[in-house]
């Protein structure tokens, strides 16, 4: 399975921006952008050029695939499922990116990052609808449960990841049920409900050419 093995934090300094790939690393001192919040390179603290809209474009898509660790050619799958279906295009890629169980586990809180809720999904600790399911990019339906299996509940990954949950789930489109260690996918998000800082409307424009 193809997957970017490079650091981490380099990928928040290209794109200048936090994408938050490291978990609690982020929000601590010892995260890297915080240090140096220029692009990486040999040019990275003098490069003013303006960038074109085609630049724009082009980092606003590699930005969306880091967040959501998703690799050229299955974006444009996912473009293709979007630009199908009835609705804003840019609107359906991010309901399908949300959709994904990777992004679920982490959304519920049962994974510190989307990489390690990939690792563990990958490692075969989550069940949907009662059935182990060990591939990341599966994406839900609504009103799939998805939970952690018996023999996982006392891994100590989780639970630490879990510790950082606060009273009930914040997110609309998701049921936490905490102590049962499993949650409710009600439906992917709309896109006034994500707090995510991309233009998905110039991916749209790119892959549009």
């Amino acid at each position: 399975m193809a997957k970017y093995t490079g650091p981490k934090c380099r990928l928040c300094r290209r794109e200048g921006m936090k994408l938050f790939l490291k978990g609690d690393r982020c929000l601590s001192e010892k995260c890297s952008f915080e240090k140096r919040s220029y692009p990486p390179g040999q040019h990275g603290q003098t490069l003013t050029r303006r960038p074109s809209n085609y630049a724009l474009q082009l980092r606003e898509k590699q930005k969306i695939k880091r967040i959501y660790g998703v690799l050229e050619r299955q974006f444009k799958k996912y473009f293709e499922m979007a630009s199908r279906r009835k609705g804003k295009t840019g609107d359906n890629l991010m309901k399908i990116l949300e959709s994904r169980l990777d992004n679920v586990v982490y959304r519920l809180g049962f994974a510190a990052s989307r990489s390690q809720a990939r690792q563990l999904v990958n490692h075969g600790h989550f069940l949907v609808n009662g059935r182990p399911v060990n591939i990341p990019s599966y994406l839900l339906k609504p009103g799939d449960i998805v939970q952690v299996r018996e023999k996982s509940k006392k891994l100590q990954i989780i639970h630490d990841a879990m510790r950082r949950i606060k009273g009930e789930h914040e997110l609309p489109w998701l049921i936490l049920e905490k102590a049962k260690m499993r949650g409710i996918f009600i439906q992917p998000p709309g896109r006034d409900q994500l707090d995510l800082d991309v233009k998905e409307s110039l991916v749209v424009e790119l892959y549009s050419k």
